[in-house]
Parts: C-alpha cells; structure tokens; sequence
C-alpha cells in the first residue's frame, strides 16, 4: 500500500478516475503484457486514481486468480503514481478473499460492488457491506448500484459502523437521493459519479457537489476525456455541450442498443486506437462491423473536439 486512507479519500474527492479493460488474448486467456503496455499507456494521462478489475474491467468475468494477477500487474506497474483500487464483491465470503489478495498485492483500496443476483433488503446490504469492510483494514468505496443499492439511511448506518468507508460511488443516478445523502453525510464520505458513461450526467453531479466520477471512455479517448473533465471543473459550458453533443450523446445512443455494450464498446473503442484487449468474455457480446464502423466515426470524431 502506497497511499493512506487520507489520500485514498482525497484522490477521489477531486479529478478523473480511471478504469481499464482487462486484457484477453486470442483464446480468451488474460494478457498480462498487454494489460501491462495499456497501464504504462493510460499512465501519461491525468487521472487521480486507478480502479482495476472494476466493471469496465469485467470484474464480474475473472477468476481469483487472475483478480490476484491483475491488481499485482497494476501495482507493480504504476503503484505510487496513483492509488490502486481494486474490486471486491459478489459474495460477502468471496469478497472478503479478493480483499485479502488485494491487500497481499499492495492495492490502495477496495472498490465494493453490489452482491450477485438474490433481492436484499436494506439491512441485508448493510450487513453485507459491513462484514466485508470490517474484513480488512484498506479504504473502501461503496458501488451504489443494483440490487446492492442502499438509501439514505443505510449509507449513514454503512459510514457509522465503517470507519475505513471512505466514499460513495453513485451508479443510480437518482439525484434527489443522492443529493439527500450528500447532505446528510457531508464530508463523512467522498462521492464519486459511476452510471455508465458518466460524462452524460457529469453536469448535474457536479451541481450536487460529486465532482469527480469514473470515464469508461477514457480507455479509448483519455486526452478528449481529460479535456472535458477540465471544461467541466472550469465551467467552460460551451465545450461540454459540444461534446456531449457530438460525441456524448451519439454514444450512449449506440451504447443503449444492446445491453452490455457499455464494456463491449470500451474494448471495441481500445482496439481501434491501438490498444486491443481481446474479445468481451460471455454473456457479454463485442459490437458488430457496422457497430464498430460508427464508433469509429465517433473516435475520430473526439479527436477533433
């Protein structure tokens, strides 16, 4: 671990978090060396933070040992410039062992995603996010989102009884309650944007006091991604709008075409700017030739924004 609970906080209270796709060869086996080229890669780009095997990252498509292998690539390569999170979740059991890997390979933090598939109630989640928090000493990050999604009262019951919950990812997008929330917690936590394409809402998160959120997009247009997030801080609305026009909304309209293609278009978009990590592994579905043809449009499209 190169970063305090303190930093961990800090760094995703401000500035662009990024997460990469996990990298598969040919025959659907990780990629170490080329998960490793996209860290260095990624790596000359401004971002606060680095979030692996996230859900961008296929967190819910790996094994343990390849959740081991990856968070140990990412320290190895970029630990100390920036904070290393990695994903935990599924299973309060199985997530408190990817914590135990995580903390074993030097991660920074735990990203804590919502449990796998049954129906919960709130104090079900809580407890759920509890047990896994009060499993390791690392910084956490609640993934509100799902079947994992907790109110009001459960965030305050989860940062009451968590003194290493740092933050709040958001991946609802229901404003009113987050909104509630961040004003009824204040500064107890850090609040990031997490709905899929998040630039697409990055205004009304801002307006709510979220000012950092995770970009999918970065993985494929890191300087456009970059620029917008800078436009947005500094309140250059006439560059968000065009490029929510332009290259935001053209997206997320091809994006909503099939479900899944807010991971499959991310890889897609890697390839065709020279970075390929392989095929989505299934249920996902990588984009067809057309498909890919009007992405292309877009990233060159980016390029000129």
């Amino acid at each position: 671990m190169n970063f305090s609970r303190e930093a961990l906080k800090a760094s995703i209270t401000d500035g662009l978090l990024s997460f990469p796709v996990t990298d598969f060869d040919a025959n659907g086996k990780f990629d170490a060396e080329s998960y490793r080229q996209r860290l260095l890669w990624l790596k000359d780009y401004e971002v606060s933070a680095l979030f692996v095997a996230g859900g961008t990252g296929e967190f819910f498509n790996i094994t343990i040992d390849e959740y081991r292998e990856i968070v140990k690539i990412a320290v190895d390569t970029i630990g100390g410039h920036v904070p290393i999170i990695a994903s935990a979740g599924q299973s309060a059991e199985l997530a408190k062992q990817q914590c135990q890997a995580a903390a074993e390979a030097g991660a920074d933090g735990i990203l804590l995603m919502p449990p796998y598939l049954t129906e919960c109630s709130q104090a079900g989640i809580a407890e759920y996010a509890i047990s896994v928090c009060e499993s390791t000493d690392l910084g956490v990050i609640y993934y509100n989102r799902a079947n994992g999604y907790l109110g009001v009262n459960g965030v305050k019951t989860l940062a009451d009884r968590c003194p290493n919950l740092v933050g709040l990812k958001d991946g609802k997008g229901d404003m009113q309650t987050l909104n509630v929330t961040i004003k009824t917690l204040g500064d107890r936590l850090a609040y990031v944007g997490g709905v899929p394409t998040a630039e697409i809402i990055a205004e009304a998160y801002l307006a709510i006091g979220v000012s950092t959120y995770s970009s999918a997009v970065f993985n494929f247009v890191p300087a456009m991604a970059v620029k917008f997030y800078k436009a947005l801080r500094a309140g250059d609305s006439e560059f968000v709008a065009k490029a929510t026009r332009e290259f935001f909304i053209p997206f997320i309209t091809l994006r909503d075409t099939t479900p899944g293609y807010a991971v499959s278009l991310i890889k897609a978009g890697a390839s065709i700017v020279g970075y390929p990590g392989g095929d989505v592994r299934a249920p996902l579905s990588m984009p067809s030739a057309q498909e890919r043809e009007t992405l292309e449009k877009l990233v060159e499209k980016a390029k000129t924004l």
